[in-house]
């Protein structure tokens, strides 16, 4: 195991021994750590805030910058759908991990298979119902507004 997978890992420890969950991550660039983070659901009531999305919000803040590329994620466990989301969108390159989803699982931490096995269904077959409702005539367009000004 990596240096950068390593603080990883005992990021995830300390937060279990703090309270929290099993998970820490490292934001790497240029073999520095930009940034790090671990699940602080417990401390703030945010279920956003996991390791990776939080490494992630401080690069980007610090930064002043949405662009991510070029970077490298080190997290203890496997990124769940939102954090693997965020990731895209903030064009991380490269992604290493410790401990798989299916691992998880295996010590009642579910939610991440739960949610990809979800994803995988059509909308009609998920558990979260979805229903698009189309503008009214006439109203505003959020997306040809915002097509307009770029």
């Amino acid at each position: 195991m990596d240096f950068f997978m390593q603080r990883a890992v005992e990021l995830a420890i300390d937060n279990v021994k703090s309270g929290g969950q099993p998970f820490g991550a490292v934001l790497v660039k240029d073999n520095d750590i930009i940034t790090e983070g671990v699940n602080e659901l417990h401390k703030n009531y945010d279920v956003s805030g996991h390791a990776e999305m939080l490494a992630i919000r401080r690069a980007q803040e610090q930064l002043q910058t949405l662009n991510l590329s070029g970077y490298t994620m080190y997290a203890s466990g496997e990124p769940c759908p939102m954090c693997l989301t965020a990731m895209y969108f903030a064009g991380i390159d490269h992604v290493y991990y410790c401990q798989s989803v299916e691992d998880a699982v295996q010590v009642g931490l579910g939610k991440s298979q739960f949610i990809y096995e979800e994803l995988r269904k059509s909308k009609e077959e998920r558990t979260v119902k979805m229903k698009q409702m189309i503008l009214q005539e006439g109203k505003e367009s959020p997306l040809e507004l915002w097509q307009k000004k770029s």
